[in-house]
């Protein structure tokens, strides 16, 4: 692999070196999740060149209807044309850069500077500019100074992502076998995902980078972090309930996937306890048997897309009356603000020809384990705030952390999916398989 390019600080070079030597051995450096120059290093050479989710299709279903979201720290409006077209605009007045979008969601036909009134359509024509002849001649061409669009975007199963790199690889060849996790999901109906409102959103002082650990390879912390759930009945009795079944990732991609199964003896439905005619209706749904059969003993499932997209659907009891459990969905961006500072974007989603009754508890579900006041939030973001501001400290910058977990492990031979599968989640497998594609990053 590639050592650092120059106009990197020596400081800096060397400390990528330590990183990308202490892989393979199971050992990342604790500075990484709290250093201003990396962060920098991060906008620009990961999330300037990654494919990163923006929006549900199913948030702007009308014309005119729009988002605002962040790709690095850009401010995107993704907004539904007049002619049906997804696009994202950047939210930068051509005149002297002012927001033109002063709302989180809406709809709207045009988007008007609030500083000097240039208004603009919302494919991002450039339509209106006050006292035009007498400020700017009869020669001024409105059709050059159009709100600029992301350079590129593209939609996978109602998934929108933008991409701030015009050479950026198509969404489909960065996915990769990911996509086969990614369907349990997308495909699970022959009606897709609608999401349940607007996205929660809250700010955690930690890394980015070690909130999406914890969706994309560390079921080892239900043991500790969430005992008093497992206590109080919420989570399964067994502690380890969240070490059986598969970890999976994909090699050279930085994604990966956990897919859990029940504990030994515990009575779960199949299918993550969806209504039997939803299990029915995925069977044409998914695109092959092998996907079917994987949903059907499936009881938790998260994917973790490289570089801050994470999905978790695990089953649960939405409240202490209900006698069955339902599961839920949700979507999350690790948006990054600074070092050790991310803000959280949380959907709930659920298939949209499921039933009004289901939708409502599945959305009980989502708000009591996984909203911002989530039990399973709040256990969540304590512990990352604490590392983040030990990876900062003077004595705690020197240590190397462990990522040994799962060393001597086998892949698993036999499991149906793509990928690189072990039939333990017990492991780091994903955590190193992801830091192996952050380092390429940063040294490409």
């Amino acid at each position: 692999m590639a050592r650092i390019k120059t106009g990197v600080s020596p400081r800096l070079n060397q400390m990528l070196e330590e990183l990308l030597e202490g892989i393979e051995d199971g050992l990342v450096p604790a500075w990484i999740f709290n250093d201003p120059e990396l962060f920098e290093l991060e906008q620009q050479k990961i999330f300037s060149r990654s494919w990163v989710y923006m929006a549900h299709e199913s948030e702007i279903p009308q014309a005119g209807d729009y988002v605002l979201r962040y790709v690095a720290n850009n401010p995107y409006i993704v907004v539904r044309g007049e002619d049906g077209a997804v696009r994202a605009l950047l939210d930068m007045c051509r005149h002297r850069g002012m927001r033109v979008c002063r709302a989180e969601l809406g709809n709207a036909s045009h988007f008007r500077c609030p500083f000097h009134g240039w208004t603009y359509r919302n494919d991002g024509r450039l339509v209106g500019v006050p006292a035009e002849r007498e400020a700017f001649g009869p020669g001024f061409d409105k059709a050059e100074w159009g709100l600029r669009p992301i350079p590129r975007l593209e939609v996978f199963d109602g998934m929108i992502f933008g991409n701030l790199d015009p050479q950026a690889p198509p969404l489909e060849e960065w996915l990769g076998e990911i996509r086969w996790y990614l369907e349990l999901v997308t495909k699970r109906s022959p009606a897709g995902l609608e999401v349940l409102g607007p996205p929660q959103r809250w700010v955690v002082n930690t890394d980015w980078k070690l909130a999406l650990e914890t969706f994309l390879s560390d079921s080892y912390h239900t043991l500790m972090t969430h005992r008093s759930l497992i206590e109080l009945g919420i989570a399964p009795k067994d502690a380890k309930y969240a070490m059986y079944g598969e970890q999976i990732h994909i090699p050279g991609k930085g994604h990966g996937s956990m897919v859990v199964g029940a504990p030994p003896g515990a009575k779960l439905p199949p299918f993550w306890g969806y209504p039997e005619e939803m299990m029915e209706r995925s069977k044409a749904s998914y695109p092959s048997r092998e996907q079917f059969e994987t949903a059907k003993e499936t009881r938790i499932l998260l994917v973790t897309l490289f570089p801050n997209f994470s999905f978790h659907n695990p089953i649960r009891k939405p409240d202490h009356k209900y006698q069955g459990t339902v599961p839920m969905l949700t979507f999350r961006v690790w948006h990054p603000l600074g070092p050790g500072r991310i803000e959280i974007f949380s959907w709930a989603l659920v298939e949209k020809d499921a039933p009004d009754w289901f939708k409502e508890k599945t959305r009980h579900s989502y708000l009591r384990f996984f909203g911002s006041s989530g039990t399973f939030e709040q256990d969540d973001t304590e512990i990352w705030s604490h590392v983040a501001h030990n990876a900062s400290s003077s004595q705690g910058r020197t240590l190397r952390l462990n990522y040994r977990m799962g060393l001597s492990l086998e892949p698993d031979p036999n499991w149906p999916g793509p990928g690189v599968a072990y039939g333990l989640n017990f492991t780091d497998a994903n955590m190193r398989n992801f830091h192996r594609r952050y380092v390429e990053m940063l040294l490409s």
